[in-house]
């Protein structure tokens, strides 16, 4: 664990930035806005259906383990975002847009930060496997 985990598991003294909790209500909440979105809420529709219960019981333990270092989530979301040949750039901007708003209406402050810093390195490193073309980028071209 480095010092970055550390600081980023920590809030006041020993006490968690974060709880079971509080991940729940982000989640929840977080997907009722994805849902009612013009922009994604047809993308997410498309793919999840009438499955959202067992989603946000997923997306529940990602946040648990990102936050808490739980370790319960199991699943592979670089393979599952590889598969969405709809989604854009623009999508990953919208999404953090709602994630923010909804971390900053939901969540204690000092979390809510947290909470948005994780969600944006995840997201980049989502659009690097999803867009990035060695080829665009190559120097000697």
């Amino acid at each position: 664990m480095t010092v970055e985990d550390i600081r980023l598991r920590k809030g006041d003294g020993d006490r968690p930035a974060t709880d079971e909790a509080e991940i729940d209500r982000l989640v929840r909440a977080f997907y009722t806005r994805i849902r009612a979105d013009a922009v994604l809420g047809p993308i997410f529709d498309g793919v999840i259906g009438d499955n959202w219960e067992p989603h946000l019981l997923k997306m529940i333990d990602f946040w648990s383990s990102v936050m808490l270092t739980t370790g319960r989530y199991k699943g592979q979301p670089m393979r599952a975002h590889l598969k969405l040949k709809q989604v854009t750039p623009e999508h990953f901007e919208r999404w953090l847009t709602l994630f923010r708003e909804t971390a900053d209406a939901v969540c204690a402050p000092e979390a809510a930060d947290r909470f948005v810093e994780k969600a944006g390195r995840i997201a980049e490193s989502l659009q690097l496997g999803m867009f990035f073309k060695p080829v665009l980028h190559d120097p000697s071209r």
